[in-house]
């Protein structure tokens, strides 16, 4: 099974980003947009595992400890690069706690034999992917100049940096993700629940 580790998404912060969505949708049309509903901050992508996996996965989440930490959601930018973009994608912004959890993740799933990560962790929501290329957020062989987003990138230019709230998370989920022709499905199979102390943000 395919799994991955991630945090969810406030309702409140999901209904706002739905309806952001829906806004530029059509400067896009030619763009494959993601379901407001599969949105999540994913922290270390797993890929395929025999569920026999699963079990042993599980135990070592249980054991990693890391604190909560507000994070605002807002902003966007595009992959790799507004010229060549084959992602669009919305920011975020948290405490050093974020990027500790994931790390500490990532060492737990190493121990597995799960590959560690390549790359910073740089935490996004990807809302919108042009053509069938990669969501990777580095360039690629075959990537150059395209318009998909362009009417999108010229409307967004003449409006204000959205913002989409923030939320403390208290908990990160272990996700099963299911593909099909009618998308991505993402099932929580086990929740793990992060220390009460939260880290306010510093005013802007």
């Amino acid at each position: 099974m395919r799994l991955f580790i991630a945090l969810d998404i406030d309702d409140g912060i999901r209904e706002q980003i739905a309806r952001f969505m829906e806004g530029v949708g059509n400067f896009a049309t030619d763009a494959r947009w993601v379901k407001a509903e599969s949105l999540h901050v994913t922290l270390k992508f797993i890929g395929e595992q025999p569920d026999s996996a699963v079990e042993r996965i599980e135990d070592a989440l249980k054991t990693v400890s890391g604190g909560a930490t507000e994070i605002a959601f807002g902003g966007y930018g595009f992959f790799p690069t507004a010229k060549s973009a084959r992602v669009f994608w919305i920011g975020m912004k948290a405490g050093p706690e974020l990027a500790v959890l994931a790390s500490v993740i990532d060492d737990k799933m190493s121990a597995l034999g799960i590959p560690k990560e390549s790359r910073a962790f740089s935490p996004h929501l990807t809302l919108a992917r042009g053509g069938s290329g990669s969501g990777s957020p580095r360039w690629r062989k075959g990537d150059g100049p395209n318009c998909v987003f362009q009417r999108l990138q010229e409307k967004l230019a003449a409006l204000p940096m959205p913002e989409f709230g923030t939320m403390t998370p208290r908990e990160f989920f272990l996700y099963q993700s299911q593909l099909s022709s009618k998308g991505s499905k993402y099932t929580k199979l086990e929740r793990f629940a992060l220390s009460p102390e939260s880290r306010r943000l510093e005013p802007r």
